[in-house]
């Protein structure tokens, strides 16, 4: 039985979560990678920080209790959580300049074999600007692309990409509900297997070749 969108979101959610160590500092990107703050270990400290402003990001607020003065970077209600602290822009950016945040989790239109990517414009159509991205994947020290493998049955993750580029040879790891793949230097090593993939199912589903071990893993729901 296939997963649906919700499902899916999850299942990608949590195995990014699995990639994340005791103290790090992580930044989470609009969309799904919010989903990843559900997943964390409780054996682990996680501390995430949202480019607008502070530190110590908690999860999303009940129904009726949220604060309009507190949200994160893509205008979605959060929490914060005992110990988080405040700060301007400024500052913010001067963290992930610095590199200060060990992983960002962001989404993608396109990213490819040479671990370029592309989240942030489509030509002709209007979408929000690229917002920190830029900074986020030059200045964390780990690039976690998690998304859906493919949109409306076109690939997303490519021999190179089309659109307009947000960094070059950033892009660490690939994460989607069919595979976990790691960018190197001699091209995309298929790592793991999503709960419903198999190793034709990616195949065919990415645009680019695929380094294929003779031992692949698996992830599940």
């Amino acid at each position: 039985m296939a997963m649906d969108k919700k499902q899916i979101k999850a299942v990608i959610a949590k195995r990014v979560a699995q990639e994340l160590n005791d103290g790090d500092v992580v930044n989470l990107g609009i969309g799904l990678p919010t989903l990843v703050a559900n997943y964390i270990p409780n054996d682990i400290d996680v501390t995430f920080q949202s480019e607008n402003g502070f530190l110590g990001l908690g999860p999303a607020p009940e129904a009726g209790k949220e604060d309009p003065d507190l949200v994160n970077a893509g205008g979605m209600p959060v929490t914060i959580l005992e110990g988080g602290s405040f700060f301007d822009s400024a500052v913010s950016f001067g963290i992930i300049r610095g590199g200060h945040v060990d992983a960002t989790v962001l989404g993608a239109l396109q990213v490819d074999e040479k671990g370029n990517l592309a989240n942030w414009k489509i030509p002709g159509k209007m979408v929000p600007g690229m917002g920190g991205a830029m900074d986020l994947v030059v200045g964390a020290n780990r690039v976690i692309i998690a998304m859906q493998h493919t949109q409306k049955g076109n690939h997303k993750i490519l021999k190179e990409c089309t659109l307009p580029l947000t960094a070059k040879s950033q892009v660490n790891l690939i994460i989607t509900e069919m595979a976990v793949m790691e960018v190197t230097d001699k091209g995309l090593v298929l790592k793991e297997l999503g709960p419903e993939a198999s190793i034709e199912d990616v195949k065919a589903a990415t645009g680019a070749e695929l380094i294929i071990p003779e031992n692949v893993g698996k992830f599940g729901l």
